[in-house]
């Protein structure tokens, strides 16, 4: 990880077009608009894009936590401009404050936090997981604490 670059005060900025795959269905066709899940989505994606420019090989971000307001209704086929701001780095994890604006209002605010992993330590992890499950050595569907220490 080399966020000797990074600093809190940074931004960056992610335009996209609110397409069909990003609104939601169930208010009839002439309600399309940008569903909240696909909002998180494209800010989550927009923190990771721009951190994997401070990461070394074998490194990348995970979400860790996501608090949202999402106050404007975007319509199909509108752009919106997503900012996020860096406002902590704390070791491994960063944390940003996102604004998202469509062409005429204010659509959402956001924090958004990322931690830096290592993804061969991650998967070591999640695969130690997936066996002990697999193993049936989960109780009432919980690993035991030992197994769960294990695992990491």
């Amino acid at each position: 990880m080399n966020f000797s670059t990074l600093e809190t005060g940074t931004a960056t900025e992610r335009r996209l077009m609110v397409d069909q795959p990003r609104t939601i269905s169930f208010l009839g066709e002439d309600l399309r608009i940008y569903a909240t899940p696909r909002l998180v989505d494209d800010i989550e994606q927009t923190c990771l894009d721009y951190l994997l420019t401070f990461l070394d090989e074998g490194e990348n971000t995970v979400g860790a936590a996501v608090d949202i307001r999402h106050v404007g209704a975007t319509l199909l086929g509108m752009s919106v401009s997503i900012v996020a701001t860096v406002t902590r780095i704390e070791g491994r994890s960063v944390t940003f404050n996102v604004e998202v604006r469509d062409d005429v209002e204010l659509v959402a605010t956001a924090a958004h936090t990322r931690v830096v992993v290592n993804v061969a330590k991650l998967r070591s992890r999640v695969q130690a997981k997936a066996e002990a499950a697999a193993a049936g050595e989960v109780e009432d569907g919980v690993l035991s604490p030992s197994q769960f220490a294990a695992s990491r």
